[in-house]
């Protein structure tokens, strides 16, 4: 499928004399990303007083810079009926809630059922996006808040924001052992270097730094809340396994199952049962790409959660009853 939108035109100012073209047209018309404006130039889409010229000829000033821009199809997936949750809205994105256990992108092991073939029955017209217009991604058993643009600018714009570090995301997190303060995990991360399917802390990664602060301390646990200032693959995962307080549940860092003493059957069957990372992305703000306005969103906390927290604030109250018994 292709979209051919209506072309456009910019003159080029006489300040820009002597300049390339690709970096003048990437001024022209900013809401397009490089990459993409080079590609137009490449396949004959972008004309300077009706010819056409490479992207490194310089320019005089003064020219017509006319942008045809033919969308192709970018995302090759079959659209799929599936109920999505959606926090807001409009021409530009979409902002939805997550369930844990959705996969974002499809792949090896998952061809279909996942957020892009969900998005795409939604939208059809978000196959003439990269990735189905998502710009960042969750984890498939973290749930949570996530943007999706819905047309090539309002993409452009976001991960423009998100690269300048500039969209917050919070999450709540669920972390084995009572720490007693928050603090900061400034740690590169990369791939294992055996393990291929996991992340971890290196000191040849790339940067990555998580933010946390206490929001619930229990017996033997407590409730995080993260904000994320780089997004690196299974970020906070390996941050909170590094500082060996891995996210309850958590299948790849989780470590070793430990049992908290004199835990009730209950509880201890709640945490055995508790299959996935304790991990939900809880707020999203950013500058809508086309407004300018702030946009800020948020996905209640999943009932597998809520009940976690609920067993763990009673283990905490009996334990402290019985301290109190025994004095």
């Amino acid at each position: 499928m292709t979209s051919n939108a209506e072309p456009r035109q910019a003159i080029v100012p006489e300040s820009a004399a002597g300049r390339r073209l690709d970096a003048v047209l990437a001024e022209l018309f900013p809401e397009y990303s490089r990459s993409r404006l080079s590609a137009w130039i490449k396949s004959g889409d972008v004309s300077v007083d009706g010819a056409s010229i490479r992207g490194r000829d310089p320019v005089r000033g003064g020219e017509t810079v006319t942008l045809t821009a033919v969308q192709e199809t970018q995302t090759h997936a079959v659209a799929e009926d599936i109920p999505l949750d959606i926090l807001y809205e409009d021409a530009d994105v979409f902002v939805i809630d997550k369930p844990a256990g959705l996969v974002v992108h499809p792949g090896a092991g998952n061809p279909a059922g996942t957020l892009v073939n969900a998005l795409l029955h939604r939208d059809p017209g978000l196959e003439l996006l990269p990735r189905a217009g998502i710009v960042h991604r969750l984890d498939k058993d973290t749930s949570g808040v996530m943007v999706v643009a819905r047309n090539l600018p309002a993409h452009t714009a976001l991960v423009a924001q998100l690269s300048a570090r500039e969209v917050h995301r919070q999450y709540l997190a669920i972390v084995v052992g009572a720490l007693v303060s928050g603090g900061t995990a400034n740690a590169a991360i990369d791939r294992h270097p055996r393990d291929r399917v996991r992340m971890a802390v290196r000191e040849d990664g790339k940067d990555a730094v998580t933010h946390y602060r206490l929001r619930e301390r229990f017996r033997n646990h407590t409730a995080l809340e993260c904000r994320l200032e780089t997004g690196r693959t299974h970020q906070i995962r390996v941050h909170m396994a590094h500082l060996k307080h891995p996210i309850v549940g958590d299948p790849l860092y989780g470590g070793s199952f430990k049992l908290p003493k004199g835990a009730s059957d209950e509880f201890i069957a709640a945490l055995r049962g508790f299959k996935r990372q304790a991990l939900h992305a809880e707020v999203l703000e950013f500058m809508h790409p086309a407004s300018g306005e702030p946009v800020r969103c948020s996905a209640p906390v999943p009932e597998d959660m809520q009940q976690l927290m609920k067993l763990l604030r009673e283990d905490a109250a009996a334990h402290a009853e019985a301290e109190r018994s025994r004095r």
